[in-house]
């Protein structure tokens, strides 16, 4: 008798046993999707072993064979398996995530006109036992000459590469420069892109290519693996939001261990944990020298503005308007910078003070004056600007907080004779995307609302931000912030990035903050606030009874936010030395949980 054990794109761990039907035996491959029935449904399973033993009395048969080849090779089960026990997930969901969504699906790959069921001679080929290179990190703003020169050694092995970017526009400028200095064709591939399945297929049937893609594409299922580069490696968009989470650095770096290739890191500034690693010695650094000058870094302290400019309220110090219409002057082109889009981040009654927010999250509404709706930024609710207040029919409704729209809008008036978009430009950060504008002046507004926010990472996220905006211009850059000494702010000016990281690393180190320990999030959420409070009450409870060095209870709070489409959030904070040992422990105690109606996720690394 054969027994398939298989496990199933579900958050149950498995495997689960499997009879295999006489007749099917030399039909199911290790690596290859069956037909089961499981829990009176019929559902796609991945078979991960094969063998002529079980403990279980009674077992159900396997419906049917999908794949006549595996889809699966031995790395990429081991790697989806490692993803599985370090993000605390079932090892079908970590398949899941490294396969088109048609695969998911169950489409057999063996109908119509054949080209799809050729069998890969590589299949099922030896592990590779070869331990990766040290990982290099490229620091610079002009990477991808070096990028190229490593590809180049790389292809001439006849090994593939897979390059990942943090958005499509990235992917589609790195594929042309590749194509145009390799000769070579480079195959873009991403979640729910076109053809996405007959791209994945022209993939795994190369003997050796190169893959450009976004966060997913650390799964291609590329044949002789050499080389991975992830680029702005410090990129929020690399941490899947959803289960499983997790962050294509590290998938790239547990990768780069099973099939020995190399791994490049490149950003203009280091990730705390890239810095981390580099200190360890156990990452290697090349510094590309800057083509421009570093500009001259202002920071304005707006506690001290002159009396006059603080009665105004005005969101532009005295020193930033004289410069702006210096660089005006001089027909240079500006940049203001502010993290929040719209006009007014807060509309409230004058009269009741009740801010008006979105009924599916309960966030405030953001005024976009160009619309002139309400906008949650959350979802996609809009609603028109109520004449009066809609909760004490009564008095006028009132603005405030500044995005984007307000700050064009001030503009336009303070400057008349400049054009916006063409001499001033007002963007959020998503501007450092864009390197092919160069400024001479940058101004940064409202930046402490980036420091101050109730995220430990929130100092190097707005390192990261300042960072890139060094790239925009070789000539002046002016932060207005009540928080000057930082030394965010400091390293900055100084132009020494190891002062930021240093002290920041000394102040992780004391809150025993990552990168020394691991956080974890454990989410509840759910229609019934009540339901949902009480499950995590009784969760962080029953969890905090238990005594163990694997994880550390730390607190538990509403969700940030607390509500969001419609649906209610509580959130449970951990630490951790040993992120296996959490995942294990918390897999253990979620299973003997009840969670009627609450959905429970395990986020482990959150950033």
């Amino acid at each position: 008798m054969l027994y398939a054990n298989v496990v199933l794109g579900l958050p149950i761990d498995g495997p689960f046993d499997y009879l295999v039907p006489v007749g099917l035996e030399a039909k199911v491959n290790i690596g290859a999707r069956v037909w089961v029935n499981f829990r009176n449904k019929k559902e796609v399973a991945y078979v991960v072993e094969l063998n002529n033993k079980t403990k279980i009395k009674k077992l159900k048969e396997i419906i049917s064979v999908i794949d006549l080849f595996p889809i699966l090779d031995d790395s990429m089960l081991q790697l989806t398996k490692e993803l599985a026990e370090y993000y605390c997930c079932s090892w079908g969901e970590a398949i899941e995530a490294a396969l088109p969504d048609e695969l998911r699906k169950g489409k057999d790959l063996n109908q119509g006109d054949g080209s799809l069921n050729k069998v890969s001679e590589k299949e099922n080929r030896p592990l590779s036992l070869e331990k990766g290179k040290r990982p290099l990190f490229v620091q610079g703003f002009d990477r991808i000459p070096v990028y190229l020169r490593e590809i180049k050694k790389v292809l001439a092995a006849k090994k593939s590469v897979i390059i990942l970017c943090s958005n499509i526009a990235a992917v589609e400028r790195v594929k042309e420069k590749l194509e145009k200095s390799l000769g070579k064709e480079v195959f873009i591939s991403f979640r729910k892109q076109p053809n996405e399945l007959e791209i994945w297929e022209k993939i795994r049937q190369a003997d050796y290519c190169v893959v450009a893609g976004t966060r997913s594409s650390i799964f291609s299922c590329v044949n002789n693996l050499g080389l991975m580069i992830i680029d702005q490696e410090e990129d929020q968009v690399y941490k899947q939001e959803q289960v499983p989470h997790y962050h294509a650095r590290e998938v790239g770096l547990m990768r780069a261990q099973i099939q020995g290739s190399g791994v490049i890191l490149g950003s203009h500034c280091l990730s705390l944990e890239s810095f981390y690693l580099l200190q360890k010695g156990k990452l290697d650094l090349e510094v590309i020298p800057s083509k421009l000058a570093y500009p001259l870094v202002k920071v304005i302290d707006v506690r001290r503005l002159a009396y006059a400019e603080r009665k105004n309220k005005s969101m532009f110090s005295k020193f930033l308007l004289d410069a702006i219409q210096m660089a005006l002057a001089e027909k240079g082109k500006v940049l203001l910078v502010i993290n929040r889009k719209g006009f007014a981040t807060t509309v409230a009654c004058h009269n009741c003070q009740v801010a008006l927010k979105c009924p599916r999250c309960n966030i405030n509404l953001v005024f976009h004056f160009d619309d002139d709706k309400l906008k949650c930024h959350h979802c996609n609710f809009k609603m028109p600007v109520p004449k009066i207040c809609p909760h004490c029919n009564a008095g006028y409704i009132k603005y405030s907080g500044i995005g984007t729209e307000k700050v064009e809008s001030e503009l336009a008036r303070i400057f008349p004779q400049a054009r916006m978009n063409v001499d001033i430009f007002v963007a959020t950060s998503s501007v450092i995307k864009h390197q092919e504008i160069n400024f001479d002046l940058i101004g940064v507004l409202a930046i402490d609302n980036s420091l101050n926010r109730v995220d430990f990472r929130a100092a190097e996220k707005t390192f990261n931000l300042l960072m890139g905006l060094v790239s925009l211009t070789s000539k002046s850059i002016i932060i207005q912030s009540a928080n000057v000494n930082h030394h965010c702010f400091q390293a900055l000016i100084k132009n020494d990035s190891r002062l930021f990281y240093k002290e920041e690393l000394k102040q992780r180190k004391q809150l025993n903050f990552a990168p020394f320990k691991h956080m974890i999030l454990v989410r509840l959420r759910g229609e019934s606030l009540e339901k949902v409070k009480q499950s995590a009450c009784d969760l962080f409870e029953k969890l905090n009874k238990i005594k163990t060095s694997s994880i550390k209870m730390l607190s538990l709070n509403p969700g940030q936010p607390a509500k969001l489409r419609e649906n209610f959030y509580y959130q449970i904070l951990m630490r951790a030395p040993n992120v296996e040992k959490a995942s294990h422990f918390l897999k253990l105690h979620l299973k003997e949980g009840h969670f009627s109606g609450i959905i429970v996720t395990v986020d482990v690394d959150p950033i």
